[in-house]
């Protein structure tokens, strides 16, 4: 791949990135099995996190969210967008957007999805190689 291929400008900059997030438990989820750690909000009456209480796990709340600019892109810096078939691809902008293929595509589409991507120089996040379908083409 020479310069032109590769994708080139990512929209988030070096100062514009996305801030980490704590992982978000839900309450007493580390003391029973049965109860999973999927959010749930503390509704109790006395319960410690939903006074926010130091020592117990933070809530989410409005602080948390990234700056505008920033929200709704790949970490990787790359907006996403999804491709169902090769005609997709021709919508794409290989400087801004990274491709996600679909759940739907099998495995032969899904090839020559991964090689016209390739050879257009578009990121792709969700590559799955396919050993054998290669060597067969």
């Amino acid at each position: 791949m020479n310069e032109e291929e590769k994708p080139s400008k990512k929209i988030i900059s070096a100062g514009l990135k996305k801030r980490k997030k704590p992982k978000f438990q839900r309450q007493e989820s580390w003391r029973y099995k049965r109860v999973k750690e999927n959010w749930r909000k503390p509704r109790g009456l006395d319960s410690k996190m939903r006074k926010k209480v130091k020592g117990w796990p933070p809530s989410p709340n409005k602080g948390y969210r990234n700056e505008k600019s920033v929200r709704g892109f790949h970490p990787s810096g790359f907006r996403e967008t999804i491709v169902k078939n090769i005609n997709d691809l021709e919508k794409v902008n290989r400087e801004y957007e990274a491709i996600r293929i679909a759940h739907t595509v099998g495995d032969r589409k899904r090839t020559e999805i991964i090689n016209k991507a390739k050879d257009m120089g578009i990121c792709i996040l969700n590559p799955r190689e396919m050993k054998e379908l290669e060597e067969e083409t």
